[in-house]
């Protein structure tokens, strides 16, 4: 009898928890929400959230840092997990006026920012036990991958259509997973993006370059990567030598990112 009546004072939790609809803002957040099993709830994504491929389906509520509060409100969520990247935002703060919650999720470019991404988001939707079988998992995946430093350096490279040509320094999610591989960061001694310069490119001497496949196809393909200003006089350019990256999988410090990284890690070992 005791057991049924904690059962039953238990169901209202349960029944809230699967009542959940969610928009996910953020790739990282939705490949997270897909981790926990918890895809069936999922109203909404924005336009990062483009893996698995299914998610692609639902309705798109724009770039994260470009939303209308009418486009999320009419798919009628109960919570909205955001990506820090969308924050500070005055559109969520409209959503919570409507009574929506709305549940920040942790932003950060190391591997145990990813565990703390997984807790916060079970937690806010109710899958605590599935959220800690999945940090059990990414915890073993990440305890796998090696960690001696090798005296290899990368050259990250960003290029979309409609921007000039930029390169990664400190403090961006592209020096952190360079870092979390082991490998140099070759541009040194600045923070964020730059425009890409010869001088800076020649000094750095970069043994490898690495550019997301989205980055390779603004630019008219490979040919015109090995044209950029000063990249034929380094390492990489006189062999060829790059790595064609999904920039969520690497940069997004989510599910894919240990596996993501034990490539850059192997694609680095295996060439001069």
């Amino acid at each position: 009898m005791r057991k049924f009546l904690i059962l039953l004072a238990l169901l209202p939790l349960v029944a809230s928890a699967a009542a959940e609809k969610i928009v996910a803002l953020g790739g990282d957040v939705t490949e997270i929400v897909y981790g926990l099993g918890a895809q069936a709830q999922l109203v909404g994504r924005d336009s990062t959230s483009t893996w698995p491929a299914a998610v692609k389906t639902l309705p798109d509520v724009g770039y994260l840092r470009q939303m209308n509060a009418e486009g999320i409100l009419s798919l009628r969520p109960t919570v909205v997990l955001a990506s820090a990247q969308a924050q500070p935002s005055r559109v969520l703060q409209n959503i919570q006026q409507n009574h929506v919650r709305v549940v920040s999720v942790p932003g950060g470019y190391t591997l145990a920012d990813i565990d703390k991404k997984v807790a916060v988001i079970a937690g806010a939707i109710g899958q605590q036990e599935a959220g800690e079988a999945l940090r059990k998992k990414l915890a073993a995946e990440i305890a796998a991958l090696p960690t001696t430093p090798i005296n290899k350096r990368v050259l990250f490279i960003l290029s979309h259509g409609g921007m000039g040509t930029l390169v990664a320094g400190q403090q961006t999610a592209a020096d952190g997973a360079i870092r979390a591989a082991g490998l140099h960061n070759a541009m040194q001694g600045f923070d964020h993006y730059r425009a890409m310069s010869q001088e800076g490119v020649i000094a750095s001497q970069p043994d490898l370059v690495v550019i997301s496949a989205e980055g390779l196809r603004s630019m008219g393909g490979e040919e015109n990567l090995w044209r950029l200003p000063g990249l034929a006089e380094t390492p990489a350019g006189r062999n060829k030598q790059r790595l064609v990256i999904d920039d969520m999988a690497l940069l997004g410090f989510s599910l894919r990112t240990p596996q993501a990284l034990l490539e850059l890690r192997r694609n680095a070992e295996q060439h001069p």
